[in-house]
């Protein structure tokens, strides 16, 4: 990497905020802007207090090593199970009163998937929140449906907490939870992908030491619910599987009345943001208070007795990928002039919309003017943490190189990220298309996805739907105010794809604001917001005209050179849509690839998916290897052809 590219890469991380002290060099940055400076001092005092809880709380005895039979990362060395993603983990909505509770805690693998009784002897320590199947993880095994995952682990809730309701949160677990504290059960958790809290005040105990275990079953592959690309015994396009805990478990300190929630919905069109609070035992004469700030000027603010309201944004500055401008956000809940509840948080001025551009054709457009979206598929998957990055830094490295790049978008594909990921993509300033994670694919599966016809949907049992609306209704909610994300797609390729028109249908009631994509590669019904194909490993569109011309034209994969590299590779055996020999190939006929893109733009095509970010297990079509070690194409190069897709003539008659 030349120091162009290092400095190119710098730049676009740099104005984010660093969740550890060693960072602060960034605050006197000057070309950073005030108001990112601010946010990134907010940051380095919240992760300081929660540094100092984990120290005390988080230390156990034991040992842990990293399993090292594979590759790994850069970052896995850095390591340290006594401060293990200790960033706070929820960026949209910030407290001061929190305690991080990842780190060492004991673990069992009991047989047969019907026990219930804590485990009398433990078989180790787990590093959590890494899967239990992962190097990171210390354990390195396979549990299995027939299998149940046991943790458990001590804490202390803090002195001045007392008086206040004790939230557990878990950012995810896969798949089905039971969560205990000090031995009594107070909680049910189905989902491997969405967040979940649960209000453990009412089962803590007098004493200082309190205990939280937790009892996980997944069947992985053998089971009906939402599981992504996550086998027993991953080959070709699937992967290792990924059990239990995954994302960051913390406590939280609120007050008896406290916003459990809120939404945020941009209007540009109108200079207008509206917020909707759900405010847990809100009374009759409490007041939400809603501030905007531009750094630190107060630009809006209102004061109501209810819980909606709209907020004025005057001379509203718009985000987009060259301009991701952040406001931040102050929600505030009163009682007879008493503040009761503060959290902070931010928004964008923003839309997306699909409209007609001047000669008719239908076009995504980021804030009423059309930019053709590009970026690759991302599957967000570690060598060394599997479903869980070994560090913050190491998931902003993935982000801020692709920008460097000269992406402007990201397709999630078939799995959800931390928060901390779309946090990053919304100061980046990285489009994102968001898979909902596919799963019943032994009865949805379709062998020829992209079939332009009205193809029966699948059927899929009670049971089966009811795991997939549950799941996708709870990943809306949880990421709905990441300005980042610009559309929602409910199917892959056919993948376990049922009552298609049903489930577009109700993906946009549930948010209007943003595109529904019903099938990416899919079975079409001429439903949603684009029609999208996928074609590997040369790029082609969609047939203009389809379906009246009423959905924007998409690529939704493509791609998928594979190169591999010699020492960088997850198995000797690996595949790629189509494998190169060398870095000038590869380059070669990438360029080549972009080319067609630019033809195809002047056509009506509105974005483009390329297969993929990194190498992943023994797929090698990435850009960069696994281990994030090399990155297979200079990047100022590919910045360089990429950049000229944003920058095709649409003209007349075309």
């Amino acid at each position: 990497m030349n120091a162009v590219t290092s400095r190119l890469i710098r730049s676009t991380s740099g104005i984010l905020f660093r969740r550890h002290l060693k960072y602060n060099t960034f605050i006197s940055d000057r070309s950073v802007p005030a108001s990112d400076q601010r946010f990134i001092m907010k940051y380095l005092l919240f992760t300081f207090f929660g540094f100092l809880v984990t120290a005390r709380a988080g230390a156990q005895e034991g040992g842990w090593h990293m399993i090292s039979d594979k590759i790994r990362t850069p970052w896995a060395d850095s390591v340290d199970p006594g401060h293990v993603l200790p960033g706070y983990p929820r960026p949209q909505m910030i407290r001061g009163t929190w305690q991080n509770l990842n780190g060492l805690w004991q673990y069992s693998i009991v047989p047969g998937g019907n026990g219930t009784s804590f485990p009398a002897v433990m078989d180790g320590n787990i590093l959590v929140p890494f899967p239990v199947e992962s190097a990171l993880s210390g354990v390195g095994r396979s549990v299995g449906k027939d299998s149940i995952l046991w943790y458990r682990r001590n804490f202390r809730v803090p002195g001045n907490w007392k008086g206040k309701r004790v939230l557990l949160h878990f950012g995810a677990v896969d798949w089905r939870a039971d969560i205990y504290i000090n031995g009594q059960h107070v909680a049910l958790h189905e989902g491997g992908y969405d967040p979940f809290t649960v209000d453990i005040t009412g089962a803590l105990n007098r004493a200082r030491d309190q205990s939280v275990a937790v009892r996980v079953w997944d069947p992985t592959d053998d089971g009906p619910q939402p599981r992504g690309k996550q086998v027993t015994h991953p080959e070709h396009i699937w992967y290792t599987s990924v059990t239990g805990i995954w994302q960051t478990v913390w406590l939280e300190a609120v007050p008896d009345t406290y916003i459990d929630h809120f939404r945020e919905v941009p209007d540009i069109d109108h200079n207008e943001l509206h917020v909707a609070l759900t405010v847990r035992n809100f009374r009759a004469g409490d007041q939400v208070i809603v501030s905007a700030w531009k750094g630190s000027v107060k630009i809006a603010e209102k004061s109501i007795a209810d819980t909606s309201l709209d907020l004025e944004i005057p001379y509203p500055e718009l985000w987009s990928p060259d301009h991701p401008f952040l406001y931040d956000l102050q929600l505030t809940v009163t009682r007879a002039g008493k503040i009761l509840d503060q959290v902070k948080s931010y928004f964008a001025m923003r839309k997306i919309s699909v409209e007609p551009d001047a000669n008719g054709t239908r076009r995504i457009m980021l804030n009423n003017r059309f930019l053709f979206e590009y970026g690759p598929l991302d599957q967000g998957w570690w060598p060394d943490g599997l479903y869980t990055a070994p560090t913050e830094q190491a998931t902003l490295f993935d982000i801020s190189t692709l920008k460097a790049m000269g992406f402007n978008m990201i397709r999630k594909h078939v799995k959800v990220e931390p928060e901390q990921w779309y946090y990053d993509c919304d100061k980046l300033g990285m489009l994102v298309w968001q898979d909902m994670p596919s799963g019943d694919l032994g009865n949805g599966w379709n062998p020829h996805p992209g079939i332009l016809e009205d193809e029966s949907d699948r059927d899929r049992s009670a049971v089966s739907e009811g795991y997939y609306r549950k799941e996708w209704n709870a990943i809306i909610d949880a990421l709905y105010n990441h300005p980042c994300i610009v559309v929602w797609i409910p199917f892959n390729e056919g993948w376990g794809q049922f009552k298609t028109a049903e489930i577009t249908d109700w993906t946009r009631k549930k948010d209007p604001s943003r595109l529904v994509n019903s099938a990416s590669g899919g079975n079409f019904y001429g439903t949603g917001d684009m029609l999208d194909i996928h074609n590997y490993p040369d790029p082609a569109m969609p047939k203009p005209g389809l379906f009246g011309s009423r959905q924007a034209l998409v690529l939704g994969e493509f791609g998928g050179l594979g190169y591999p590299v010699q020492g960088h590779t997850w198995e000797q055996a690996n595949w790629g849509y189509r494998n190169l020999q060398s870095t000038g190939d590869l380059l070669t006929r990438y360029g080549s690839m972009v080319d067609r893109l630019s033809e195809f733009i002047g056509k009506g095509l509105s974005a483009a998916v390329y297969t993929q970010t990194t190498d992943v297990e023994t797929e090698v079509n990435g850009f960069i290897t696994y281990d994030r070690k090399v990155i297979k194409m200079p990047v100022e190069k590919l910045r360089a052809l990429n950049q000229k897709l944003y920058s095709v003539p649409i003209t007349p008659g075309r």
